[in-house]
């Protein structure tokens, strides 16, 4: 009897929706609601928040890894013994060459995203020799943490990482008496440019101890200057709010457009400025155009799965459009992490016989996680539990924890060129529209944050065929309706050879497009966008697979933006212009203006 109690009591306890329930894991680990397990997840979730979130243990066995594998390699060790040696020489030999003459050819160049060293003093002595000092100090490491034989690639990788971290720390231009930009500003305005940088450090240092939102700068403001497209919110639950913008045509081509951002971040990178809106310009375009707008959520949310956001998210939100355009397909667009949610549903779809979608366009959308770029530096099983623990404490993945780690993959700009502007040389933050979104970030609840790491990242669950949906796996290839995928060529998130990979693990007919930009600039590649370029292919159903390298050789680049290209890619599928559907319907009643409230949640 006492044992049938204790069933029932966990039974229920398993089902409250306020716990989090974090994937499982290995069979030998201890069980997740052990007193015993609690203590160790509390330390680790103390210890995450002091390193941001990153495993000490995951960083020890990486240069452990490397350090026993160079151990074991002598003929490696007079390599870069050798390496060291002709680097010295090169840098003496420049040295005595600028105390000959002006202008000595340097032997070691920066990176070509790395701005620290563009001030024209640089190129002057002395501080053309700590330059060239630090770079060749840095050619060398990364040379060191090149693959050693039996070392995983991963742990070559993730050293090279950690070893630029510890470079860019002690780089001459972060320090104001070996940084002539720094020296020259504060002999021009005889040392305002410090005050004011301490000024900023002080603001900076209290939002980040604070987490206090920062106000919008003006003329920036959501739901007039950014996210103003017209339109109103007709459908919201607890996961998300969808918006239906209004027609900007008089007639409108018949298949609406559900677009399902990522919600790891705001939905608005997709409607920003008028002159930048992606949404805007299809609104202009002739569709009818539809807009998940996810919860920012919070520690009572903390239970959200990657189920909950596909049928409480994607497929409510597809019966929503459904029942306000009734008896039309419908053409589906996920961006990020919403493309790949898009991608699960649409084989759950296809598995299960619902065929409502005209299309599906994944922009920079990841199915296959085995190329997925510098993130992957952050994510093994240690890291993993790690994040796990910090998120069984908060209930949540935070904001800060995120954006550290995408900022740390650009450290020397992201981080430290910003700090010396902002703190030495007392430059204030020029707003951009980009900028303000980037800054207005959002949370993760923990277990779905949990699940997509383990199940898709770490695991790669979805195209090795063990991705289960209600039970049963799905399988891209059950696709049959038109995909057009989108890929930027100098993403760091989703690299576009791994995009690319859509069209290995589909059959169906699929157009391929490669754009300049990044993650988020490439997307935004509006017509009028100077210096643009893209190109773009296409293959038939059953076509042979052509790898990333073939394609990218025999594809020609074309001047310009791809919005243009997608539109007409939109319009080639979609039937004769006819009159605006209503706003709304029965059961799905105007509820708000665009943009509703779930983008103000901070």
């Amino acid at each position: 009897m006492a044992i049938t109690e204790e069933k029932t009591k966990r039974a229920v306890a398993e089902t409250d929706p306020k716990r989090v329930q974090l994937p499982a894991r290995r069979a030998d680990d201890a069980p997740p609601d052990s007193p015993f397990a609690d203590i160790d997840r509390a330390l680790h979730a103390v210890l995450a928040r002091a390193t941001a979130g990153l495993s000490p243990h995951a960083v020890a066995e990486a240069w452990a890894d490397w350090a026993l594998h160079l151990a074991r390699a002598p003929g490696r060790q007079l390599e870069l013994a050798e390496h060291a040696r002709r680097n010295a020489f090169a840098l003496m030999t420049y040295t005595a060459q600028t105390t000959a003459k002006d202008a000595a050819e340097k032997p070691f160049t920066p990176r070509k995203h790395d701005h620290r060293f563009g001030y024209a003093d640089w190129n002057k002595p002395p501080y053309a020799l700590w330059q060239q000092g630090f770079l060749a100090v840095q050619d060398w490491w990364d040379e060191a943490t090149r693959k050693l034989p039996g070392q995983r690639q991963e742990e070559a990788e993730r050293t090279r990482f950690l070893a630029r971290q510890i470079l860019d720390t002690v780089a001459p231009s972060n320090f104001p008496w070996l940084n002539p930009e720094i020296i020259a500003e504060t002999t021009r305005t005889r040392g305002r440019n410090l005050t004011e940088g301490a000024a900023h450090f002080a603001q900076d240092f209290v939002q980040a101890v604070t987490q206090a939102h920062k106000p919008a700068p003006e003329g920036y403001e959501i739901g007039k200057d950014l996210a103003c497209t017209p339109g109103k919110v007709v459908y919201r639950n607890d996961i998300f709010e969808l918006i239906q913008y209004a027609p900007q045509t008089g007639t409108v081509h018949p298949e609406p457009v559900l677009i399902i951002p990522a919600w790891i971040m705001k939905y608005y990178i997709l409607d920003l400025s008028p002159q930048n809106s992606f949404v805007r310009y299809l609104v202009q375009q002739g569709f009818t155009v539809f807009a998940i707008s996810w919860v920012n959520p919070t520690a009572d949310q903390a239970g959200l799965s990657l189920e909950d956001y596909r049928k409480r998210g994607v497929m409510e939100a597809l019966d929503a459009v459904s029942a306000i355009v009734p008896g039309q397909k419908i053409h589906a667009n996920g961006y990020c992490l919403g493309g790949t949610m898009l991608a699960i549903a649409a084989a759950t779809m296809a598995r299960d016989g619902d065929d409502r979608l005209a299309s599906v366009t994944l922009m920079a959308a990841q199915v296959d996680f085995t190329q997925a770029g510098e993130l992957l530096l952050f994510l093994d099983e240690s890291q993993v539990a790690f994040l796990e623990d910090l998120m069984w404490a908060q209930g949540y993945l935070d904001r800060p924890q995120m954006s550290r780690t995408f900022a740390a993959i650009r450290a020397e700009d992201l981080i430290y060129t910003r700090a010396v502007n902002r703190y030495f040389l007392g430059k204030q933050d020029l707003p951009t529209d980009i900028g303000v979104w980037n800054g207005d970030t959002t949370r993760m609840p923990a277990r779905m944050h949990g699940e997509y790491l383990r199940s898709l990242f770490l695991e790669n669950r979805l195209t090795a065929g063990r991705f289960a949906v209600e039970g049963r796996v799905v399988a891209l290839k059950d696709i049959a309706v038109p995909m057009f995928v989108i890929g930027t060529e100098t993403d760091h998130i989703a690299p576009w050879q791994s995009v690319f990979k859509a069209r290995l693990f589909t059959g169906c007919e699929l157009t391929f497009l490669l754009t300049k930009g990044g993650h988020n600039g490439g997307i935004l590649s509006e017509p009028g966008h100077g210096g643009r370029h893209y190109r773009i292919g296409s293959r038939a159903p059953g076509a042979l697979y052509v790898d990333p390298d073939s394609w990218f050789a025999a594809t020609p680049p074309q001047a310009g933006s791809w919005w243009p290209e997608y539109a007409d890619w939109l319009k080639q599928r979609s039937g004769r212009r006819r009159k605006p559907p209503a706003t709304g319907a029965p059961g799905y009643a105007p509820l708000a203006d665009a943009p509703g409230s779930y983008i103000h949640q901070q």
